[in-house]
């Protein structure tokens, strides 16, 4: 069973910036499995927020484009989320995710593994 651990949420202003990372137990990125991040936010459903598989292709949504960007470090299991220019509406809890994220087509869906969140929150 992969474990995978969290850091780096909290509560910021609009307009700042966050990182969160998240280590995985084991060894995890390889052509079609990655690792990326999901977040949830009161009475909505959960949603992708970006991924990355460990040749490098990314997913991200469309609310989050131009504004985060995702990373991996396949030497230490380990991906990163960079957040700037954050909104109101991106305050959620944030998931990690991890496993097999890309299938033919260029269909991105979840890993098997989840982190436990992290909680972001961006207000005045």
């Amino acid at each position: 069973q992969v474990q995978l651990v969290e850091s780096g949420g909290g509560l910021v202003q609009p307009g700042g910036s966050l990182r969160l990372s998240c280590a995985a137990s084991e060894s995890i990125f390889s052509i079609n499995s990655g690792m990326g991040w999901y977040r949830q936010a009161p009475g909505k459903e959960r949603e992708l927020v970006a991924a990355i598989t460990g040749v490098g292709i990314r997913n991200y949504a469309d609310s989050v484009k131009g504004r985060f960007t995702i990373s991996g470090d396949n030497a230490k299991n380990t991906v990163y989320l960079e957040m700037n220019n954050l909104k109101p509406e991106d305050t959620a809890v944030y998931y990690c995710n991890a496993g097999r994220l890309y299938y033919p087509g260029g269909v991105f869906r979840p890993g098997d593994y989840w982190g436990q969140g992290t909680q972001v929150t961006v207000s005045s």
